[in-house]
């Protein structure tokens, strides 16, 4: 097919009503055609995209562990010529991820800090960067780096009040860092008004969201204002934590090349064989994070009619319940709550048998953690205490388990701590006040 018969098709295809466009674009891991189906199928079904032949039709693209690609000719590179670069594994995984994630173009890197710190190296001495006051404790280290070693202005602020939030932005604002819903506390925060304050305040802002908590099949913040989205392919993404991976999503192929620029000039690309586990993990995306939502929500309901705190927006007590609905499509499967004594959750989690200690989430089997003295204790206890972070705070990262066995093994945990009672009747009674 001719560039110019091709462009009258991809013309053709823009004007329908029926589908959503994804700009094509000469980029490598750009989607060769648009979204035409629901999430749940496209996670499902991928395309080889142009050369398709190439790949024999077969089902599951291969893998194409080979660093160097021979070529043709002293003046004829090909497509491809070294995997730091590109590799055709890569750029399936890619395209694939354009498409789910609305995006005009994707990249995968080694894992999700990663995708974050190539998107800091978008910013210069002097930048101001304005992100929440929760944040995962990595996130919060390599900002605190940029703050002390290169000249960066970090503002935390409480993503959850727009208005006083709105304040910050203004011309030297580069980036917006948001989480929604937060890890661990789970604040959602109003993703587009947040992006159209921000973009108010400096049109060439860019405004990226960490979506690793809801992944596609939940939210798309490309959708919402947000120009960059990037998510640890290590959580839902692959689903089974044997891969560290992370992809980044734009809405401009000015913001990719900018970002493909470092991820080739530092060789943070995915492997291919890694590029490959993600894709096939994606294909399960849905069935794995309906279940673990489904559970997540009884043992949410189960801990709250408990007595104890719960931080989760499937339960109509949290804050945020309204505005978490309006802009995503499920409650995700993390949730945490208080207790009310340090000693107390200690306690729990080591009395907990299914629900495995561990930091991470988004694996099909359940865990269970104190992020004040795991993912989060690279934040000193100081800051800590400035953000309200509570340090008896318990982390469930729920999975595909039976409810049930989660639940009884999460009621023996509390049992055993001397947090809750079981009476003659069966009833639970909460032996601390929250």
């Amino acid at each position: 097919m001719s560039f110019n018969e091709l462009a009258s098709k991809l013309e053709k295809l823009n004007t329908s009503t029926e589908t959503e466009e994804l700009p094509p674009s000469p980029a490598l891991s750009s989607p060769r055609q648009r979204r035409q189906y629901a999430i749940e199928t496209e996670l499902v079904y991928t395309d080889a995209g142009e050369g398709a032949d190439k790949y024999h039709r077969s089902s599951s693209v291969p893998i194409f562990q080979t660093a160097t690609f021979k070529q043709e000719s002293l003046s004829n590179m090909g497509e491809y010529d070294y995997t730091r670069s590109g590799n055709p594994t890569r750029s399936a995984l890619e395209r694939h991820l354009a498409k789910i994630m609305g995006a005009s173009r994707a990249l995968a890197v080694s894992s999700g800090m990663t995708a974050l710190d190539v998107v800091t190296r978008l910013l210069k001495p002097g930048d101001e960067v304005v992100t929440g006051d929760d944040l995962y404790g990595g996130t919060n280290r390599l900002l605190t780096y940029l703050k002390e070693n290169a000249g960066i202005i970090v503002h935390h602020v409480d993503t959850t009040n727009l208005e006083s939030a709105s304040k910050v932005f203004g011309p030297k604002t580069a980036l917006v860092l948001l989480e929604s819903p937060t890890n661990p506390l789970i604040k959602v925060c109003d993703i587009q008004g947040l992006a159209a304050a921000a973009h108010a305040g400096n049109p060439n802002a860019l405004v990226c969201v960490d979506n690793t908590m809801l992944s596609p099949l939940l939210m798309r913040p490309l959708e919402l204002g947000a120009d960059i989205v990037y998510e640890s392919g290590t959580k839902y993404l692959s689903g089974h934590h044997d891969i560290m991976a992370g992809v980044l999503a734009v809405r401009e192929n000015k913001v990719g090349d900018r970002l493909f620029f470092t991820i080739n000039a530092s060789g943070c690309g995915l492997s291919p064989f890694d590029s490959w586990l993600l894709l096939r993990g994606i294909k399960t995306l849905s069935v794995r994070l309906e279940k673990q939502q489904r559970n997540a929500q009884q043992v949410a309901e189960f801990l709250h009619e408990a007595g104890f705190k719960v931080r989760f927006p499937g339960l109509k007590s949290h804050p945020q319940y309204d505005l978490h609905w309006k802009q995503s499509r499920g409650a995700g499967a993390v949730l945490s709550f208080e207790t009310g004594s340090v000693a107390l959750s200690e306690k729990i989690v080591e009395a907990a048998r299914i629900w495995g200690i561990s930091v991470s989430f988004g694996c099909v089997n359940s865990l269970i953690s104190m992020p004040c003295k795991m993912s989060h204790a690279s934040i000193d206890e100081k800051t800590r205490k400035e953000r309200d972070f509570p340090e008896d705070l318990i982390r469930l990262c729920v999975g595909i388990e039976d409810p049930d066995d989660l639940i009884d093994d999460l009621k023996t945990a509390l049992v055993k701590a001397g947090a809750v009672t079981i009476g003659i009747d069966g009833q639970l009674t909460n032996n601390v006040s929250n």
